[in-house]
């Protein structure tokens, strides 16, 4: 019985000290865990390495292929709309840093800048800078701001400017930003955010950096990789970026050839618009074979290894 007793403290020691070194950022043994899939590079935070040759490539992937992709893969809820966008007719991709902000509780917000000071993070500012620090070229700040927009935003022009310097890139805020002007004016940042107003962040407080976030019905990972444009935003595992890309870049090449054809009336809108015949399968596959190289989304190598896996 003393012996149980003694198992017992032990444990508890044990699962208490793991609860007090939990920082505000996740990991990089957590990281691991909740990207497990991915193969490749890593940062040292942790999170995938998605390329940025990739990253260029997804630039061109419509949001519904994307989305249908996911779907099929059995992700149902990677898809977040109605935005309001900074440059609504620019399209922006990256390899995703998370962030979530709660309503503010003084004895929790105390906890977190204590965490933050043992993480050597600025605790004189406001800690909606933590996060900014952690951007590298090709990253985007996607921040759960539980839709707040009065009091709620999380950026102005001089964080904006910051996040761009960092990044070169972008945010996605599920909450407010101020300063659109100011923001306007930063060359090459973008935003997706759900409203503007001229308040300051208060009554709110950042929790967690780098863990798993909703952003409205999507549920967004660090490191999954995300495609923003006019029409929305889908949040994609990193581990099927490839994979999606090089999908999604195929049926815009039968989109070409079905368009082609109909132009020259040698298939009827029925034919194409459903379940292909044999025949205009293999007249797809010649087409592709007298497409030019220097046309091609992918390298010949990469579309002849899927065509042929298809057949498998």
């Amino acid at each position: 019985m003393k012996n149980l007793r003694i198992i017992i403290a032990l444990t508890c020691l044990v699962f208490g000290y793991e609860g007090i070194s939990q920082g505000v950022a996740g990991s990089v043994e957590y990281i691991k865990e909740l990207t497990s899939e991915w193969n490749g590079e890593r940062f040292k935070d942790g999170r995938p390495k998605v390329s940025d040759a990739l990253l260029k490539r997804m630039k061109n992937i419509q949001i519904e292929e994307a989305w249908g992709y996911l779907r099929r893969k059995g992700y149902n809820n990677q898809y977040e709309g109605e935005w309001e966008i900074i440059h609504p007719d620019s399209v922006m991709t990256g390899r995703v840093v998370t962030a979530q902000y709660m309503p503010l509780r003084p004895d929790y917000q105390k906890l977190i800048k204590l965490k933050g000071a043992k993480e050597n993070r600025d605790t004189i500012g406001g800690s909606n800078s933590w996060p900014i620090q952690q951007l590298v070229p090709g990253d985007v700040y996607v921040a759960d701001g539980y839709g707040r927009i009065i009091d709620g935003t999380l950026i102005g022009s001089n964080l904006g400017n910051a996040i761009y310097t960092n990044s070169k890139n972008g945010v996605i805020f599920d909450g407010g930003v101020r300063d659109v002007a100011g923001l306007l004016d930063i060359e090459g940042f973008n935003g997706w955010h759900k409203g503007a107003d001229p308040s300051y962040l208060q009554e709110e407080m950042l929790t967690a950096i780098n863990v798993p976030i909703r952003i409205g019905r999507a549920t967004v990972l660090p490191g999954d990789v995300v495609l923003a444009n006019r029409h929305g935003t889908v949040f994609i595992p990193s581990y099927l970026a490839s994979e999606l890309v090089l999908s999604s870049e195929i049926v815009g090449l039968r989109d070409l050839f079905g368009f082609q054809r109909l132009r020259e009336k040698k298939y009827t809108a029925g034919q194409i618009d459903t379940r292909w015949t044999d025949e205009i399968n293999a007249d797809f596959e010649n087409w592709l074979k007298s497409y030019p190289d220097s046309k091609l989304p992918m390298t010949r190598k990469e579309l002849n290894d899927y065509m042929a896996s298809r057949k498998n």
